[in-house]
């Protein structure tokens, strides 16, 4: 396929459009941009996502979005026909793959839309590029993510767009929320605690030795008040903070929290830090500052939109290694020190607010 017939403007416009994303909340959140520049070139299309559960929070009352088709994997194989059934029925001219793996590919080519967008063969897997008829352009490895979505915009020749991820709230989600901090004293420092990477995690102790730093006034800043965040498997590294704190106070909302709820509690903080995750993604989405922490994995390709420049690395030879599980003991985010993440958060205090 030439250069040229890639990206060729579609003509005559879509009618109905499939987003493949099913997996990581990061990954669902980085496409929202590429989802608002689609509606604002195409705001009389029908656009559907296929999602599995865990990120299927993230477009719930999405304004730019139609339709969800969901992809329950925890009842797989027996739960793929059927959601083969529906996407098929969803009678789609346009399908974007941005998951680029074999079951997108066959999501893709089974809803029998006459054009389908996917990644180029070198960032492809398991021949998922097979299953288009059209490709992105190449995308460099370490290109944030983001853009590499957004390149699936490019292909198509949509106008350019600002950067905006949409995320809304119900009234009573956001009642929810303001329920949860109503005793917490402002300004609110959002701790991020989990990782879907065992490898990313940043260690008890000295997120407690963060947070104790910042409970202290420091060149006319104010003390931050900590509101540790994470999933049910988050609730032991909650405990292990609270156990180092010092006597120093923390609201831990480990375990009660939804993804529904981030989105309110993140734009209810001042600033946030935490290793790379769903929810550093949430917090930049809103706006809230985020200190992002680094270790087998890179900020070159997942920065957090807008915080880009608060980000910490563990300077360590290996990193970034992209191993789920460590063999030398987390020891790039043992490099981070709590000094380095406190004073970041300071500077994070005065960043501007960016995105919505």
């Amino acid at each position: 396929m030439s250069a040229a017939e890639a990206i060729a403007p579609f003509n005559p416009h879509p009618r109905r459009i499939l987003i493949v994303l099913h997996g990581a909340i990061g990954d669902v959140l980085r496409a929202l941009p590429l989802l608002g520049r689609i509606r604002a070139a195409w705001p009389d299309a029908h656009i559907a996502w296929s999602v599995e559960p865990k990120s299927q929070p993230i477009l719930e009352h999405h304004p730019w979005l139609d339709e969800l088709i969901v992809y329950d994997r925890s009842r797989a194989p027996l739960s793929f026909l059927p959601f083969l059934k529906r996407v098929r029925a969803g009678r789609f001219d346009l399908v974007l793959d941005l998951q680029r793996h074999l079951k997108s590919g066959i999501t893709s080519i089974v809803s029998g839309a006459g054009e389908r967008y996917g990644f180029d063969a070198s960032n492809a897997k398991e021949y998922n590029h097979l299953f288009s008829n059209h490709h992105v352009a190449a995308q460099p490895n370490m290109r944030l993510k983001l853009l590499q979505y957004q390149a699936f915009g490019d292909a198509l020749n949509l106008p350019a767009a600002p950067i905006k991820f949409g995320l809304t709230l119900t009234d009573d989600e956001r009642d929810r929320a303001r329920a949860m901090l109503r005793d917490a004293p402002r300004p609110l420092l959002g701790v991020i605690l989990g990782s879907s990477w065992p490898s990313r995690l940043y260690f008890p102790e000295s997120t407690a030795a963060v947070i104790r730093d910042l409970a202290r006034p420091a060149n006319g800043a104010p003390p931050l008040f900590p509101v540790l965040l994470g999933g049910p498997g988050e609730k032991s590294i909650a405990a292990d903070v609270m156990r180092h704190l010092d006597g120093a106070r923390a609201l831990d909302l480990a375990g009660r929290t939804t993804l529904r709820d981030l989105i309110a509690i993140f734009q209810e903080c001042s600033a946030a830090f935490g290793p790379d995750s769903g929810p550093m993604h949430i917090a930049a989405a809103v706006g809230c500052p985020v200190v992002s922490l680094w270790g087998s994995t890179a900020a070159e390709r997942s920065a957090p939109w807008g915080f880009d420049d608060l980000t910490i690395s563990g300077e360590i030879p290996c990193h970034p290694c992209y191993l789920r599980q460590c063999p030398i003991g987390r020891e790039c985010m043992r490099r981070i020190s709590p000094a380095q993440v406190s004073a970041m958060v300071r500077r994070a205090l005065a960043h501007p607010r960016v995105c919505a």
